[in-house]
């Protein structure tokens, strides 16, 4: 819908829509962070299991961590830089391969921190793309396989190897597969829903700041208009004593007749301006059908009858609100067939509108979701390139529900029904204020 920052508003931004800086995947301070809390785990390990005599290859173990630490103070020497997902994902595939060699050394299967080995592809799935985490978690199931087989078993005090029983072992690396598809898969969900949430959350405030600028520029139409008319009036005051004295010089006595007459040209349009703004600036509240017929204005030439069945009290003249109900009547207008209704509920304590088409409707396996940031299209098959369905009817919830509007969306049958309900005191406009004191006019 047209709420979305399409690309005239990204040409329009500070930069352009190639030129947009994308963020950090996740900062090299946080992974290196990571790294020494996994070194303190892994020295803390290392040192009780040598404290309880139990038996496994010192010297290449210290020799794995004293790398990790290495690594960290090398990372904490370099000068700061911007991490991209290449140098994140050599970093956590650093931390792969070197957990996964400790627990190769430490008993394979039989080490009960094998779980661990988990945590690179997580950190992965929660700040880095797909792909690259579809690649670290291939190359997390090739590694834990490699420690399963070639592992080197731990020994108790009196020299016993530790292992388990086969069936065992092949559920402990069974489960370690089942957490790296599971982890990995839900993290980079749930962190892409929130990135999408938190993208379409701006993009909801930059409508809602383009309708306030849209809404005050009437009020500085109306100041400039008054600013202006005082130079005007000396204008146009001079070029009729101009015109006076030159009538004996005809070419420039009809230069100065222009003049006049367009000052007095300049003077009508900022009259009509300064009008406008004012009825922009003052009119804070307005007729339920004057407020949908604006929101709808933009929509009723586009090919489908908008109809507009309204009758009821006078409502906030809000640009949120006006701004969500035309995002939900262009949605409507965009799948209709021939037809949009627009119709109103008034009753003592609620305002209902009601949007409906005559189009295919909404597709049922979408119809609970309805509202989500970058849900997919209503109907490809119909539209198979109309990106519109699903940021732009967030952006209209997220203003109505702000304005205190509960929504919900149907099939009508046939075509899409789309209703706004408010309680009425949160929308109808309190016309009978008391009026101020009359200004005193001094001569």
């Amino acid at each position: 819908m047209n709420a979305a920052p399409g690309p005239d508003d990204l040409a329009d931004h500070p930069f352009g829509a190639g030129d947009t800086p994308h963020a950090e995947p996740i900062r090299m301070r946080t992974l290196v962070l990571l790294r020494w809390f996994a070194i303190g785990g892994q020295l803390a390990a290392v040192i009780i299991a040598w404290s309880m005599g139990i038996g496994f290859p010192k010297a290449p173990v210290m020799i794995l961590i004293a790398l990790a630490i290495a690594m960290n103070l090398w990372m904490a020497l370099r000068p700061p830089k911007r991490t991209s997902p290449g140098r994140a994902v050599l970093q956590l595939s650093f931390d792969l391969v070197q957990i996964s060699s400790l627990m190769a050394l430490t008993g394979g299967m039989a080490n009960p921190f094998a779980l661990l080995v988990l945590a690179p592809v997580t950190i992965a799935a929660a700040s880095l793309n797909a792909r690259l985490v579809l690649a670290l978690g291939l190359a997390t199931v090739a590694v834990t396989s490699v420690a399963a087989v070639f592992g080197v078993p731990l020994r108790d005090p009196t020299g016993e190897i530790l292992r388990l029983e086969p069936i065992l072992a092949l559920g402990h690396w069974v489960a370690l597969v089942i957490g790296v598809v599971f982890f990995g898969g839900y993290a980079h969900r749930v962190t892409g829903e929130l990135s999408d949430t938190s993208n379409a959350l701006f993009a909801t405030q930059m409508a809602l700041s383009r309708e306030q600028r849209l809404q005050h520029l009437g009020g500085v139409v109306a100041a400039a208009a008054h600013e202006m008319g005082t130079p005007l009036a000396t204008i146009k005051l001079i070029a009729g004593e101009l015109a006076d004295e030159l009538k004996d010089r005809p070419d420039l006595h009809a230069d100065v007749i222009a003049l006049r007459d367009s000052a007095d040209r300049c003077a009508q349009i900022l009259r009509s301006m300064g009008r406008a703004g004012k009825d922009d600036l003052h009119m804070r509240s307005a007729p339920l059908r004057a407020v949908l017929e604006d929101a709808a204005s933009p929509h009723a030439d586009r090919g489908p009858l908008v109809e507009i069945r309204a009758d009821g009290p006078s409502i906030r003249r809000d640009p949120a609100i006006i701004h969500a109900l035309r995002n939900l009547i262009q949605n409507a207008v965009d799948f209709a067939e021939s037809r949009v209704v627009i119709e109103t509920d008034v009753t003592p304590n609620t305002l209902t509108v009601t949007i409906r088409d005559d189009g295919p409707g909404y597709p049922p396996a979408l119809l609970s979701r309805i509202g989500d940031p970058y849900l997919s299209r209503r109907s490809e098959a119909q539209r198979g390139s109309y990106e519109g369905m699903g940021l732009g009817l967030f952006i209209a919830k997220t203003l109505l529900e702000r304005s205190g509007a509960r929504l919900s969306f149907a099939n009508g049958g046939p075509g899409a029904v789309a209703s706004v309900r408010w309680p009425i005191e949160r929308i109808e406009a309190q016309d009978r204020l008391a009026l101020a004191q009359n200004p005193t006019i001094e001569i």
